[in-house]
């Protein structure tokens, strides 16, 4: 982990370093994807981060905004990789409401399963799909 500000880094290897993405493959697809984005604009691969640059980052149903602290290019264990970045707190807040809306939301619809052929059949019928 340098600090020094002339190190010379590419932001796919920073984020797989930050363990962000568990390959820099998967960290390039999601770059050219659009998934990460420094001042609401896409970036690309080969993007140079500095310290105090702050991106988005999405993944899955996850969206972080994050501020580069330091450089590696070295990927390390994740006590080590939390020190490259900070997360801000309202990214943080809006992950923890996103979760608890999540767990809500899949409490909220509970099923007996699949319907049966008749619970279909009166679907349809109901939607005015069949007619006879």
């Amino acid at each position: 982990m340098r600090n020094d500000a002339e190190e010379k880094i590419r932001l796919d290897k920073w984020l797989w370093a930050a363990r962000f993405f568990k390959t820099r493959a998967l960290a390039k697809a999601a770059i050219e994807g659009g998934k990460v984005q420094c001042r609401g604009e896409r970036c690309k691969p080969g993007k140079e981060p500095r310290i105090g640059d702050e991106y988005v980052i999405r993944a899955g149903f996850d969206e972080r905004t994050v501020r580069v602290l330091a450089l590696s290019e070295v990927r390390r264990g994740a006590p080590e990789a939390q020190l490259l970045y900070a997360e801000t707190a309202e990214s943080l807040a809006r992950r923890e409401q996103a979760v608890a809306m999540r767990k809500a939301g899949a409490l909220g619809l509970q099923t007996d399963g699949k319907p049966s052929k008749k619970q279909r059949r009166d679907l349809q019928t109901f939607r005015g799909g069949w007619q006879d």
